[in-house]
């Protein structure tokens, strides 16, 4: 049974890993799929932090949007796929990089993780999405 608004929202807002998904435009290839951290509250834009120069940062910029997909299996199957305009790109901030690192690492290990990734990664950029498209369902205990 799809989802209400409300309920793909509320989702979509877990902490979850999304499963990103973009038109790679390489010859005979399957869409780029990667799991990737990402922010959301309901109502509001989607943002992802990604290497500047990476695989997936071209891949985005090319095409102009891309697709996220979360799931979970217990206490029922469930998921949550938005795909979007790309509405802006902007260098990544080390606030940014805190906030997103709280929302899937245990608050003790937040701190070192951020000083770790911010030297180690190299450049970071946000990439900020307007959800358009949705498919939802929560198929129950199956």
């Amino acid at each position: 049974m799809a989802l209400t608004r409300e309920d793909r929202e509320k989702f979509l807002a877990e902490p979850l890993i999304a499963a990103l998904a973009v038109d790679a435009g390489a010859d005979g290839r399957a869409p780029l799929t990667v799991p990737i951290w990402y922010q959301y509250e309901p109502g509001g834009e989607i943002w992802i932090m990604t290497g500047r120069e990476s695989r997936k940062a071209r891949a985005i910029e090319a095409a102009g949007r891309f697709t996220l997909m979360v799931d979970r299996v217990e206490p029922t199957v469930r998921y949550v796929s938005v795909e979007g305009p790309v509405i802006g790109t902007a260098p990544a901030t080390g606030q940014q990089l805190t906030e997103i690192s709280a929302r899937y690492l245990e608050p003790g290990k937040v701190e070192a993780y951020v000083d770790f990734a911010w030297k180690a990664h190299g450049d970071q950029l946000v990439i900020r999405m307007r959800p358009e498209r949705w498919l939802s369902s929560d198929l129950g205990e199956a």
